[in-house]
């Protein structure tokens, strides 16, 4: 049987016992969520193929602790997710570094892209998520833009499937309230 017609478990149970190939077919099955997931975290499409390679190379090496017959999927995300966040307090450390030493150089103003992309109504809905605390992004990013059902976002985060619904609920209170008090015109539509 060729890697590439494996089903999840049988690729899982050969990666396990070091068949490369069989892991070459999990990340092929799932590169492409795992990247998204990373991009909707970091907001950047180079850290978030380095986000998703390095979450691979870390799911290969704990593989042998997956548990066989559970979906791959959700164990993955949850990795993946991770060394996302570890990227993003990476970046604020660096961040955190440079504006010290910015305020010994000259300001300059926003570049036009940046203005377009600042006044764009994706952008605002994007900046407004930003603000809310890692958790609620996270369940928000799981639910609304790699569209997981609550199950699958349960087993990502580690909660019950009761606790995913709760903090979708709250997650989503949290963001209509940054939205009414940051980014009103996003409430107006388009007449405004």
């Amino acid at each position: 049987m060729d890697a590439v017609e494996l089903d999840e478990t049988t690729a899982i149970e050969r990666a396990v016992a070091g068949d490369h190939a069989a892991f070459g077919t999990l990340v092929e099955r799932y590169q492409q969520v795992a990247f998204r997931a990373a991009y909707l975290i970091v907001r950047d499409a180079q850290e978030a193929e380095d986000v998703a390679q390095e979450a691979f190379v870390r799911a290969y090496g704990q593989l042998a602790t997956f548990r066989i017959g559970e979906p791959l999927r959700p164990w993955l995300l949850r990795i993946v997710q991770n060394q996302a966040l570890n990227t993003i307090r990476a970046r604020n450390r660096r961040t955190g570094l440079l504006g010290r030493i910015a305020i010994f150089a000259p300001h300059t103003a926003p570049s036009p892209h940046a203005e377009v992309a600042a006044s764009d109504e994706s952008s605002q809905v994007l900046a407004a998520i930003a603000e809310l605390p890692d958790d609620d992004r996270t369940i928000l990013h799981l639910r609304y833009f790699l569209e997981l059902p609550e199950r699958e976002i349960a087993a990502a985060i580690g909660r019950p499937p009761g606790t995913v619904k709760s903090r979708l609920h709250r997650a989503g209170q949290r963001l209509r309230a940054v939205i009414e008090t940051k980014y009103p015109r996003l409430r107006e539509g388009d007449d405004g």
